[in-house]
């Protein structure tokens, strides 16, 4: 990371005593290690923080220590505003804050650098990886707990070190948060292998609604799925990575009905295919393998529209 953003940031760091650091909405585990673990460092330091999570946190990531912390709406004073993860100010979700100076640190190839201070790296794997290796500049430590939150980051946006943008770097950095105590077996397990019964019978909901169409498949997942299995997230369960394991699959699709209405649309593709910039087409983001938007139609009139957009990307890519 350029060390003038290393120094500002540092700096506000030391001026403001009470921080506010926010997650995207719908987060995953990247957002909600990064967030833990810079604000257990930011509090051992001897701030006062405040960690929201507007849409809460999955039940996947409640075993991490500090997890109890978070809350869903901010209800303090702040002098200074962190956006963990977020590639633009409509992801961050608490409006009444974004007129305060706001730190960006982020690793989408899709952010617009908001932020007052950008500490953007597409290159990292990981926001969490950006946060791990520039904390000592920031004047942060470690300790268990921290290692544990932001190991947690690593492996779940990396699913398990198996992504194309998995470094030399990458590794290290998760072996030197294991020196810190992180148990890298036991988040692994508890992050990516195991499922509650009701996320599992959700599965269930989707694969039965599979569709294949030459190199790419889709499904969707409703509300009414959700109501039937149990499931109370605003996810997929991470079915998503299921079907982008799919031999022979370029880019996989999953439609999610949304509580508050609307429809998530989340892409996984192969390393030769951008769907972020399909992601982009439609006000979303992230990366050029996996990436993800939102939409205000119904599930039938959002198919249509992102499954045709899709398959020209298809066609270009093999035409090009």
């Amino acid at each position: 990371m350029d060390e003038m953003v290393n120094n500002s940031i540092r700096r506000e760091f030391n001026k403001a005593q009470e921080i506010l650091l926010v997650c995207h909405l719908r987060p995953d585990g990247d957002a909600i290690g990064s967030l833990i673990g810079l604000g257990l460092a930011l509090e051992t330091a001897g701030k006062t923080i405040g960690l929201v999570s507007v849409d809460g946190v999955p039940s996947t990531y409640k075993f991490l220590k500090g997890m109890e912390k978070i809350k869903q709406t901010a209800i303090e004073n702040y002098d200074l505003i962190v956006a963990i993860d977020c590639s633009d100010r409509q992801r961050i979700g608490l409006k009444e804050y974004l007129d305060r100076p706001i730190i960006n640190i982020d690793h989408h190839a899709t952010n617009n650098r908001y932020g007052t201070i950008n500490c953007v790296n597409p290159k990292a794997a990981a926001t969490a990886e950006i946060i791990a290796e520039n904390m000592p500049h920031w004047g942060l430590s470690y300790n268990k707990d921290i290692a544990a939150a932001l190991l947690t980051g690593i492996i779940t946006d990396t699913i398990g070190f198996r992504t194309s943008n998995v470094t030399p770097r990458t590794l290290n950095l998760a072996a030197d948060l294991m020196s810190f105590g992180a148990d890298i077996s036991d988040i692994y397990r508890r992050a990516l292998v195991s499922r509650s019964f009701e996320a599992v019978r959700y599965w269930g909901a989707g694969l039965n609604k599979l569709h294949k169409q030459d190199s790419l498949v889709w499904t969707n997942l409703t509300l009414e799925d959700q109501k039937k299995t149990g499931y109370s997230g605003k996810d997929d369960a991470d079915l998503i990575n299921v079907l982008s394991s799919i031999e022979g699959v370029m880019i996989s699709i999953i439609f999610i009905e949304q509580p508050e209405g609307g429809v998530k649309v989340s892409w996984r593709s192969q390393p030769e295919y951008d769907v972020s910039k399909i992601a982009m087409e439609f006000g979303g983001g992230g990366h050029a393998a996996a990436a993800g938007a939102m939409f205000d139609k119904n599930l039938k009139e959002v198919q249509e529209i992102v499954i045709r957009e899709t398959q020209k990307l298809l066609v270009n890519k093999q035409h090009s």
